[in-house]
């Protein structure tokens, strides 16, 4: 009976080998992601020595794939230690048991890896540090985050300072504030900062721990260890360091364990993963939960946040996808631009738009370098050239305008916060002419930065001086120059360390001693000031009383002779060639402008936790734009000149969700300036500008009017802020009735003296008028349809009815959306 039986199991046997063999040969899934069949597998940290019972190691598993396909790992491969007794591994974690050596293996898709474990100090006390386990375990909790306890009022009577910035405060906060109430050291697990996070007191923030938590084993390790505060012997941490710091990830693989390292001044080097606080740039993208596991939810890249403490660091991670149908088409390349934008489209497997028409470029060439439309004239003679490098010529031509010129002294004139409250109306008029010529004539950006920053005496007889009369204190001149010229936000540091930068509170009121001694006298003559340079004036840090010294970031504090001017070192070092902020920040605004979004958006806002769209454009951007003597003219032409710049803005089946990679051109609403000139250029019937010829385009306005209510409502700034944020760009109802019944377009429309009055008095037809209107406003050709369809309206009306109906057209193409966007 037995025989049988064997019988039966044989076949069995022989299928289970089979599988074996199969499975051996095939690609594994695990959670949803496909192990593949890794050439060979890697095991990092290479090697691993763990000090003390409170240490730990984050365990990293890649499968190397094929040369550019290496895959994450760690959550399915098998763990095993050498010696248990020694070190075990939970959840790809290393934890130490007793001192000694081990080997801990990995296996997955068939591969092994190994590393060697180290655990000594087993038997050495270990106790909680306040400042480096305590303060970090209450970020990651979030217990001091902004919206919660971190605030500079608290919540319910409870205040940390915000991020742990301030471990002076967060002591007296938890150890004796309302009679030591908070925290528990008879019976740990009872301390409010554990009950209330825990919910098992009410707790209006809701469940911030879990008792699985390694922080809230910290918490209570440091609150049943006496609430102990550091001995001075406790080492500071320095920096942290991410890993992987960067990785494209190739089409099956769908998640990254972070491994996170923090160097401290005593030379040790810590696991510090699990209490790391994480935060994606680009949630639609990947996210990333508590251990430091990112998961993709879709194609495309994102900037993961690492902070432990007030050092942050960045992790940049990429996921590819094949996109059903996707066959790159080699469009034609014009110069770098060209390349760059479109090796990251082809990378993530976005398809360019077409080129735009003649009409579209033209249109949108006016608009971005003279802030106008072109006349019909303008239109009809480009329209009629056949040069294959007519729109290379048309830049050059542009770019040598004085309409150029003037937009562009627009745009500096909002940042610089050119305005009469500020600067009075004749400073506002000499501030606004020495702008324009150095727009005009091509001033280097770096010099134009430098003399704008080192400026003395009359502000009326030298208007670059103007600056320090807008910038009334060395802490508003801290954060307009670093919002300007390095593209940095800093106005969070003035009171706490920047909550998702490396700023600090040190950093800004160091560059706040650089303008320390910026004096300011009444002039000679009515209304003008003289700038100069004071022998004395000192910044002191508020919350720890130092003087501080002139300070220039990412190379520390610097000693200027008595004398000699601080502004003129911290100039010097801004405008150097190797700055790592200025040349990008200047070429990315350029590009913003442009291409309606920066590389870096905002183009005011760069920092680790936003990363550029494509930072080797950025790189060669700024690069270049170095060697070519810090020309904007240079930028521009090359920018304008991509076929990048001369995309479409019509999408295809595979950039239609695109918005930041460039792959077609961006379509937004005219500015305020634009809007008003296109609607007069148009009719024909210039605006009237209290106190200014007419005639006056609204984008040479020296001073914003306060009492516009045109210009107002579709956004333009009053220039209080050293932000392009304060322009508005968004659509409001109150635009819509300006458009479809307003004073300024209907009464422009009837005008007598208009375009329409006087092509009825020329005797010209109604196609004849029609075809002019469209080329007035849309820079082309009426399609066959349109002209129909108007002439259609118009009929055989004659007279006032006659004018009526062409005034219907106008006022039909001045409220349609190819007028009223760039596109």
């Amino acid at each position: 009976m037995r025989l049988p039986e064997q019988k039966l199991r044989f076949p069995s046997l022989i299928m289970c080998c089979g599988m074996a063999l199969l499975l051996a040969s095939c690609p594994v899934a695990w959670g949803g992601q496909e192990i593949g069949n890794p050439s060979q597998l890697v095991l990092e940290p290479a090697q691993v020595q763990l000090n003390g019972t409170r240490a730990t190691q984050q365990l990293q598993v890649s499968g190397i794939l094929s040369e550019n396909n290496v895959r994450d790992l760690t959550g399915a491969a098998e763990f095993t230690s050498s010696d248990e007794a020694i070190v075990k591994v939970v959840d790809g974690v290393a934890l130490p048991v007793a001192n000694g050596t081990a080997e801990i293996t990995a296996t997955a898709g068939g591969q092994t890896a190994k590393i060697a474990v180290t655990v000594a100090g087993m038997e050495t006390p270990s106790p909680v540090s306040f400042k480096n386990g305590t303060i970090a375990a209450l970020s990651k909790a979030g217990c001091n985050m902004g919206a919660c306890h971190g605030s500079p009022s608290g919540k319910a009577g409870f205040r940390l300072s915000l991020r742990g910035y301030d471990p002076a405060l967060d002591i007296v906060t938890l150890r004796t504030e309302f009679f030591g109430r908070r925290t528990n050291a008879m019976a740990p697990e009872e301390s409010l900062i554990l009950t209330k996070p825990l919910m098992q007191v009410a707790h209006g923030g809701g469940r911030r721990l879990h008792k699985t938590d390694p922080g809230y084993k910290i918490l209570r390790d440091w609150i049943g260890e006496g609430l102990r505060l550091d001995a001075e012997s406790v080492p500071d941490v320095v920096k942290v360091e991410v890993f992987p710091s960067k990785r494209v990830f190739q089409p099956g693989s769908d998640r990254q364990q972070l491994r996170v390292d923090a160097h401290f001044s005593d030379g040790t080097v810590r696991d510090v993963t699990a209490i790391a606080v994480y935060s994606s740039s680009n949630e639609s993208v990947a996210t990333v939960g508590d251990a430091g596991l990112v998961s993709k939810h879709t194609r495309g890249e994102s900037a993961v946040l690492v902070r432990y403490l007030d050092k942050m660091e960045t992790s940049y991670i990429t996921f590819l996808d094949d996109v059903e149908g996707f066959a790159w088409n080699n469009p034609p390349e014009n110069n770098f631009v060209d390349s760059l934008v479109f090796a990251k489209l082809n990378q993530l497997q976005i398809l360019p738009s077409e080129l735009c028409s003649d009409e579209e470029f033209l249109r949108r060439a006016y608009l971005d370098t003279t802030g106008r439309l072109p006349t019909i004239e303008e239109s009809q003679a480009f329209l009629s050239r056949s040069e294959e490098n007519k729109r290379a010529l048309l830049i050059d031509h542009l770019l040598d305008t004085d309409d150029f010129a003037s937009y562009w002294t627009l745009k500096w004139g909002d940042i610089l916060r050119s305005n009469s409250k500020k600067l009075n109306a004749k400073g506002v008029h000499k501030f606004r002419r020495w702008i324009y010529d150095a727009v005009r004539t091509d001033k280097p950006i770096d010099q134009f930065t430098r003399e704008l920053l080192t400026a003395q005496g009359s502000v009326f007889e030298n208007p670059p001086a103007n600056y320090w009369r807008a910038s009334r204190d060395p802490l508003d001149a801290t954060e307009t120059t670093a919002q300007l010229f390095l593209g940095i936000r800093i106005q969070c540091a003035k009171c706490h360390n920047h909550p998702f930068e490396k700023w600090t509170q040190d950093n800004y009121y160091g560059i706040g001693a650089v303008f320390a001694r910026v004096g300011r006298k009444t002039g000679f003559e009515k209304d003008d000031e003289i700038i100069f340079v004071s022998n004395s004036g000192e910044v002191k840090q508020p919350r720890t009383g130092q003087t501080m010294k002139p300070h220039l970031l990412l190379k520390g504090d610097v000693d200027v002779p008595e004398g000699q001017d601080r502004r003129e070192v911290f100039a010097e070092w801004l405008t150097a060639a190797d700055n790592p902020f200025f040349a990008k920040v200047a070429v990315n605004r350029i590009w913003g402008h442009l291409m309606g979004r920066g590389i870096v958006e905002p183009v005011d806002d760069f920092r680790d936790s936003n990363p550029p769209s494509n930072a080797p454009l950025l790189d060669k951007l700024a690069e270049d734009f170095i060697a070519n003597n810090y020309s904007r003219k240079w930028a521009i032409r090359t920018i304008m000149n991509s076929r990048t710049y001369q995309l479409s803005s019509r999408k295809n089946d595979f950039n239609d969700t695109d918005e930041i990679y460039n792959s077609h051109a961006g379509t937004r609403m005219l500015s305020a300036e634009q809007l008003l000139d296109a609607i007069c250029q148009v009719t024909s019937v210039p605006e009237n500008f209290k106190g200014l010829p007419v005639g006056f385009r609204a984008v040479e306005l020296p001073d914003p009017p306060t009492d516009h209510y045109f210009l107002k409502i579709f956004g333009q700034p009053q220039r209080e802020m050293a932000c392009a944020c304060e322009r508005s760009n968004e659509s409001n109802l109150s635009q819509a009735l300006q458009m479809i019944n307003g004073p300024v377009v209907h009464n422009k429309l009837r005008d007598d003296k208009g375009r329409i009055a006087a092509a009825i008095a020329a005797g010209k037809d109604n196609a004849t008028i029609i075809t002019e209107l469209y080329l007035a406003a849309l820079s082309r050709q009426p399609a066959e349809e349109e002209l129909a369809a108007a002439i259609k309206h118009v009929g055989d009306t004659k007279d006032k009815e006659r004018r009526m109906t062409l005034e219907d057209v106008g006022w039909a193409l001045l409220n349609s959306k190819e007028f009223l966007f760039q596109h």
